[in-house]
């Protein structure tokens, strides 16, 4: 099963084409396949895939193909597999010219206990002959994984000549780096940063959205320029690639990410982090959160016993969900984060970091996604 499509229909700004992109590079590079990428918004895609010229409906950038489909798609009839990412909808006439392809519905990461059950399965909608697969990234033995790349990144020039001194004359403050939904209260934790008896640098990226941040500072943002109340001070860097994102994460001390394809970023940088799932109606992304919170902070068994030595797993306290519980749901829903709850949560910031490094390594050791998709289709 040497040639595979993805389909990716952005709805989360970046996090969807984010994670297709990653994975369809890895499924190129390491896994030696044929992968062509159907896209649906070009000026998404553009802002990802560095390189990609809007004005061609197809084109090839690191050896994998890249196609718009949303206006007179050609599909071609050879794929082995086809992965619809995010329940996204397959256009009708791709079957008609993949008849036999392995089609794998690529669903969203969650924590929640009732994916291990559903991860695997299978349903078949009517008109259609083929199977319909449904694979489930995770925390677990029993999910799909977590997307990982095994090659390791290069540090890009960028990085070398901006990034890296950015840094580097900021590591006697506090670094964090900003991705948010509008729904977080960008304002108060400002306020916690801005009147704390520590000197905070934020970072936030050109073409994020700026939300509060304009109305906080009275200004209008731009790329390269700095903005400091009390003893906050806001960086706004360049729009990264998702290369130099990831060490923008790696080299922070706290960073708030939102989605999915920061959220896994995160927690390979091994870095605290406080994550604002997607908005969901009926509170539905306060579940995920909660399911996530539990799992990563050992409130269930995680195997992290596994990894370490008795000696070393006594040294680390008890860490109370509580107080994280508290922030993480203000965030995730539009609520003042007080003075106490962020003081409270840079007190605990040695113990989050330990168990966020803990964490990382022992989901390392686990196959990453895009391995175990491979496997399975080869087995299906």
């Amino acid at each position: 099963m040497n040639r595979w499509d993805i389909f990716c229909k952005v709805v989360d700004n970046f996090g969807d084409i984010g994670i297709c992109w990653r994975l369809a590079q890895q499924l190129q590079l390491e896994h030696n396949l044929q992968v062509r990428l159907y896209v649906d918004d070009v000026e998404a895609a553009s802002q990802i895939i560095s390189g990609l010229n809007k004005k061609l409906k197809i084109q090839s950038i690191q050896q994998v193909n890249i196609i718009f489909w949303r206006k007179n798609a050609v599909f071609v009839s050879d794929a082995d597999v086809v992965i619809e990412a995010f329940s996204c909808g397959l256009p009708a006439e791709y079957f008609t010219q993949n008849s036999t392809v392995n089609w794998i519905n690529l669903e969203y990461l969650s924590a929640e206990k009732w994916v291990d059950d559903f991860h695997g399965k299978h349903s078949i909608l009517r008109g259609i002959a083929q199977k319909r697969h449904f694979f489930y990234p995770g925390f677990t033995a029993k999910t799909g994984g977590l997307l990982r790349e095994n090659v390791p990144q290069t540090e890009t020039d960028f990085y070398q000549e901006t990034l890296q001194n950015n840094l580097a004359k900021d590591q006697t403050t506090l670094r964090i780096s900003l991705f948010y939904y509008p729904q977080a209260n960008i304002s108060s934790l400002l306020d916690c940063l801005k009147d704390g008896a520590q000197l905070a640098t934020c970072y936030v990226t050109a073409g994020a959205l700026f939300t509060g941040l304009v109305d906080y500072f009275g200004v209008k943002m731009e790329a390269g320029e700095q903005y400091t109340k009390g003893h906050l001070t806001l960086k706004v860097l360049p729009f990264l690639s998702q290369p130099e994102y990831d060490i923008l994460l790696r080299n922070c001390d706290i960073n708030f990410v939102r989605g999915e394809d920061s959220w896994v970023r995160a927690i390979w940088a091994e870095k605290p982090f406080i994550w604002q799932p997607y908005f969901q109606t009926e509170a539905t992304h306060l579940l995920k959160l909660n399911a996530f919170l539990a799992v990563f902070y050992l409130q269930t068994d995680f195997g992290i016993s596994k990894l370490l030595s008795f000696e070393t797993t006594n040294k680390l306290k008890p860490l109370s969900l509580q107080n994280l519980q508290a922030l993480h749901t203000a965030w995730a829903n539009n609520q003042a984060i007080s003075a106490q709850m962020w003081q409270q949560y840079l007190q605990d910031l040695p113990q989050i970091k330990a168990q966020t490094i803990l964490q990382s390594q022992y989901l390392a050791n686990q196959p990453d996604l895009a391995t175990q998709l491979v496997n399975f289709c080869n087995i299906n």
